[in-house]
């Protein structure tokens, strides 16, 4: 392991390439080339891009006074090639990761040890699904494992924990014998519809009445714009700036981004970017920021000044069914919790992350804790199944 980066994680530099192969802390992700990093990275998923996690580090959202500090681990070739990495930071609290753990920090500190600092693999403040092993090679993932366990032995932290993981990528966590954890989200899936009112035929009568009140009245006496790429204007991302800082402090006190992530995020992906406002008198009052992939369009943040009766549905979950139908994407990911998704269509998943835990006796108590609430979740998705608003066969 080699380079120490600005957050005080520090790796043995003494190690020597094994198999013609380096792994290495960096300082953060900008020191990469974004050609090689998104060659690794592909392009189905938006939140673990160079110009996602870049603009988090550029506009101050991570790094100093965040705790959440950037230590990607790199795999590089005798040429310094990147041929694998992971976007990974130093934490010092559990805020912004949508995986709770609060419990176990709680649990260890009763037992006199310490949970922070502890390391994250994540894309920040973003419960989505997506590759956390970012391979030219699946060969390649004991090396990046190897290399998160002995930066938290070399460095005390207590844990890594790789949250929202792909479910393709969870047997390289299980062979590395990290404990596997799931919990469910609430996502839509596209089974080919042609419109929302094709849509809505697949649910059962009363539901579909429900809905369609719901939006007629959100829709009342509201002007509803959709802007992308350039059609996003800085005088767009102050309106919605407000509109965010008032959700974020009071759902966690603190908004994660800063306003100048906003603007980045809009330089260097604003094609992937879909903004919806609700105007009223021409002067915009409620939002909802999607990010679209490939496959799926991802809603993340909403907020509003006034409120109005459904609106949050129909900016957060309508607005993003109809962009799906529209663009033939498979799925609509809206976001942690929320269990009222269920009646607007919205159908339980799981999720999936994977933990290293340092200390042996603590490791062996979560690992029986995450067997049981694993045949919770189980039971909660069973339960769940049974009561969406399609129509029974």
């Amino acid at each position: 392991m080699s380079e120490t980066p600005s957050s005080g994680v520090s790796a043995d530099s003494d190690d020597a390439p094994e198999d013609g192969v380096t792994v290495r802390l960096a300082p953060n992700v900008g020191s990469f080339e974004a050609a090689e990093w998104n060659a690794l990275v592909g392009a189905d998923n938006p939140f673990v891009s160079h110009e996602f996690l870049t603009a988090l580090e550029d506009s101050g959202s991570v790094g100093d006074g965040t705790g959440w500090d950037p230590v990607p681990i790199a795999v590089t070739d005798a040429d310094g090639r990147l041929l694998g990495a992971m976007p990974s930071y130093a934490k010092g609290h559990s805020q912004g990761e949508y995986v709770f753990d609060h419990a176990w920090a709680d649990a260890l500190h009763r037992a006199g040890g310490s949970y922070y600092p502890k390391m994250q693999i994540a894309a920040p403040f973003t419960p989505a699904t997506g590759p956390r092993l970012l391979l030219s090679d699946p060969a390649l993932a004991p090396f990046l494992l190897k290399g998160a366990e002995m930066v938290c032995e070399q460095n005390g932290l207590s844990s890594a924990h790789a949250t929202f993981i792909d479910e393709a990528q969870l047997p390289l966590f299980k062979e590395a014998d990290w404990l596997i954890r799931s919990d469910l989200q609430f996502h839509w899936t596209n089974r080919d519809y042609a419109s929302f009112d094709d849509f809505l035929d697949a649910l059962a009568s009363r539901k579909r009445k429900d809905l369609r009140k719901e939006r007629s009245a959100a829709q009342e006496g509201v002007e509803i714009v959709r802007l992308i790429g350039d059609d996003i204007k800085e005088h767009h991302w102050d309106a919605f700036w407000i509109f965010y800082q008032d959700t974020g402090a009071r759902k966690w006190g603190t908004p994660y981004l800063t306003r100048e992530a906003f603007t980045l995020l809009s330089e260097r992906m604003g094609e992937q970017l879909v903004l919806i406002l609700a105007l009223a008198d021409g002067q915009p009052f409620a939002g909802a920021l999607n990010f679209v992939g490939p496959e799926a369009i991802y809603g993340r943040y909403w907020g509003c000044t006034v409120e109005k009766k459904f609106l949050h549905f129909e900016l957060c979950y309508y607005q993003a069914i109809d962009i799906a139908i529209e663009r033939g994407l498979k799925r609509v990911e809206a976001g942690a919790q929320g269990g009222h998704k269920l009646a607007r269509g919205y159908e339980p998943v799981k999720t999936w992350s994977a933990h290293w835990i340092a200390n042996p006796s603590f490791r062996e108590a979560i690992a029986d804790f995450l067997k049981r609430e694993a045949q919770g979740t189980q039971a909660d998705q069973n339960y769940l199944d049974q009561r969406t608003p399609f129509k029974k066969v």
